[in-house]
Order: C-alpha cells, then sequence, then structure tokens
C-alpha cells in the first residue's frame, strides 16, 4: 500500500465532507491525532474501519488502498447516451433520405465549455439539437445549490429565449455533472438558416453556490460553415 497516497485521498474526502478532523475521528471512533497520522501516511487504519470509509463515501476498497479514486462506469448514463445516439441516427437517416434538410454544426469558442451539437435546416425552418455541454473551467469539484441554464438568441438589440433547461434548486451537485444530464432539441424553431450568424445563439448558464454567490456564464455559439440550399 502507498500510505502517503492513502491519506492524501483520507484527507480529500474528509475536507470534501466538510468534516474536521475530530469529526471524521468521532464517526470511526478513534482519536484526531490518529487522523491526523493517517493523513501524514504515518499510518493507516485497519483493514476493517479501511471498509467502512470505502463504503461511507463509494469508493472501491481496492482505489482506497492505492490512494486513487478510480471513476465508476455509470451503466444509466451508458443507457441513455446509447439511446441519444440511436435516436440521433434514426433523425439523421431520415433526414438525409428526404433530401430536403443541410446541418451545420455548433461548437463553442468559450475557454471554460465545450459545446456541440448541430443546426438542422430546409429553405423554411431549422432545429437546434445540443447534448453534449462539458465545464473544462477550474471549479470542476465546486459544489452549487442551484443551477440553471437557457438558450437564447440575439437579433439586433432584441433577444430572444429559445430554451430552457431544468433548474436545479437545493440540490448540491458539480456543474460538470449538472450539465452532462442537459439536453436541448428546438425543432421546427421558425428561423431560417441564414438568420444566424456566429452571434446569434448564445447559451447562459447562471450558478448559485453553498455561500449564495451567484455567477453568470454568457457563452457564445459558433455555427460552423455556410448555409447551402440542398438541391
Amino acid at each position: 500500500m502507498k500510505e502517503e497516497k492513502v491519506g492524501k485521498l483520507i484527507k480529500e474526502l474528509r475536507l470534501k465532507n466538510h468534516l474536521t478532523q475530530k469529526q471524521f475521528a468521532d464517526k470511526y471512533f478513534v482519536t484526531y491525532q490518529a487522523v491526523s497520522k493517517w493523513e501524514q501516511g504515518k499510518n493507516l487504519p485497519d483493514i476493517s474501519l479501511l471498509k467502512e470509509i470505502s463504503k461511507d463515501y463509494n469508493i472501491p476498497l481496492d482505489s482506497l488502498l492505492e490512494g486513487e479514486i478510480t471513476p465508476k462506469k455509470n451503466n444509466k448514463k451508458i443507457i441513455v447516451l446509447v439511446i441519444i445516439i440511436i435516436i440521433l441516427s434514426i433523425i439523421f437517416i431520415f433526414l438525409f433520405n428526404s433530401k430536403t434538410y443541410n446541418y451545420r454544426t455548433i461548437n463553442t469558442s468559450c475557454k471554460d465549455f465545450n459545446i456541440r451539437g448541430n443546426l438542422s435546416y430546409d429553405s423554411k425552418r431549422s432545429s437546434i439539437f445540443i447534448s453534449d455541454i462539458d465545464y473544462c473551467g477550474n471549479d470542476k469539484e465546486k459544489i452549487y445549490k442551484e443551477i440553471s441554464c437557457t438558450l437564447y438568441e440575439k437579433e439586433g438589440k432584441t433577444i430572444h429565449k429559445i430554451s430552457k433547461c431544468n433548474t436545479l434548486k437545493n440540490n448540491n451537485i458539480s456543474l460538470d455533472d449538472y450539465l452532462k444530464s442537459i439536453t436541448m432539441n428546438i425543432e421546427d424553431y421558425k428561423h431560417k438558416c441564414n438568420n444566424y450568424d456566429n452571434n446569434s445563439l448564445y447559451l447562459e448558464i447562471i450558478t448559485k453556490d453553498l455561500g449564495n454567490k451567484t455567477k453568470n456564464y454568457k457563452v457564445p455559439l459558433k455555427l460552423a460553415s455556410s448555409c447551402e440550399a440542398k438541391k
């Protein structure tokens, strides 16, 4: 076992759950001095305590013994992702066979977010689909109690709200985990493709942390390529 790595991981778990050394020690009926030695890598809990820590914080015992958390596969998310891919494939096949739609990819140039989607369109209308939003900022582990996101379109000085995500309130969740659950599908939107430009669409994300501090992200969306009329 790697004592220093195990101790560092135990400290990370304690701090992440807002526990003092004494509170952590009381939880496992040991002294805070024992916890201090664990975190310094001078000593380690016995195997029965390690099993309890593993169970309490939902970490595989072998990962705890290695001092590294190996992300568990989230079967539910995998199933949802497979279903989304199948649905998208069916939609794309249908649209391709109909010979009436073209596509433009949607992405972002914002340094804090990677957003991918597509704009499908014909000569009269367009549809917007966004299903892949990743947060790549510096606060990936930060926990928020309220998060919301809204897709807007700007026409000159006028701003239109296109779609709003589900707002989470009184839920302790990271921004990264929240965004992974977001899917936007706006069908038969009124605008034609040539009504959009690289500055017309943007996603607004608002967070409120546990200290009631609010932060507002305005994420501009870019449309790759130009509009074409399919023959």
